[in-house]
């Protein structure tokens, strides 16, 4: 029997580079149509050409800081692709770490809040309505910095910690029509993801890989695969939750 039912569509923030777009090619390999909207215009020509997917890829330039053009992506989507089934924001900065509190500027703090954290309140906000006509999900990527730090590292950590709040809000609020988890993830090596012009090689040592319990640093993959299984039908008692996907590395004590 043919399916005659139309393909998901699935909208990942920051889906040009690294974890994004790990993600993005997942759903692609899935047979999902996706949106990636991402502010780096060279990182979106380079995976636009290098997936060569026309037919079921959109670049959709988007500051996910910017309330307009966050309507403008999920309405590029809607116009594009006629439904929205997956949210994925996962776009963020790191900016500043290694900046003392007592010398980061409001202004610094402001521009990782409102990228990481405000980015995921906007995309929620414009696509609400079209995941509910779907009962589709919201999969926000936070960071197992929420959880612990290093010093210096304010602003990245509390956005972090205010997407795993924003996620169990969401998911009361918006259910039950559409689910809302969070995904934590730990060391991840993005090098291999990025853009040419940023990309590298890992080179890890024995103890980089001896610090997981899991025996590895994690890949974009890792994240991926369980984004995929938190968008299907499988998920679909699971909603308000966050996921730490570190390979176990926040459970081992360590002492020094």
């Amino acid at each position: 029997m043919i399916d005659s039912s139309p393909a998901r569509t699935a909208l990942v923030t920051g889906g040009a580079q690294g974890i994004g777009r790990a993600i993005a090619e997942r759903f692609l390999s899935n047979g999902s149509n996706v949106v990636i909207a991402d502010a780096d215009k060279e990182a979106c020509r380079e995976t636009e050409a290098a997936m060569g997917r026309p037919d079921a890829l959109f670049m959709a330039a988007c500051d996910v800081s910017d309330e307009k053009e966050t309507l403008n992506a999920v309405s590029e989507t809607i116009a594009r692709f006629g439904r929205l089934d997956v949210l994925v924001c996962n776009a963020g900065i790191s900016g500043f770490f290694g900046v003392p509190v007592t010398e980061l500027s409001l202004e610094q703090w402001q521009r990782v809040i409102n990228i990481n954290l405000t980015g995921c309140f906007l995309f929620a906000k414009h696509a609400a309505a079209c995941l509910e006509k779907t009962r589709g999900c919201i999969i926000n990527i936070a960071s197992t910095r929420a959880f612990q730090s290093e010093p210096h590292t304010e602003p990245y950590s509390a956005s972090k910690g205010g997407i795993v709040a924003l996620t169990h809000a969401l998911a009361v609020s918006l259910g039950p029509k559409v689910r809302v988890n969070s995904i934590s993830p730990g060391w991840i090596e993005t090098g291999p993801w990025q853009k040419k012009a940023r990309r590298s090689e890992p080179e890890f040592t024995k103890e980089d890989h001896a610090q997981h319990p899991a025996g590895r640093v994690g890949t974009p993959e890792d994240v991926a695969a369980l984004v995929s299984w938190l968008a299907s039908e499988e998920a679909g008692f699971v909603t308000g939750q966050n996921f730490i996907t570190d390979g176990g590395m926040t459970r081992k004590m360590i002492y020094v």
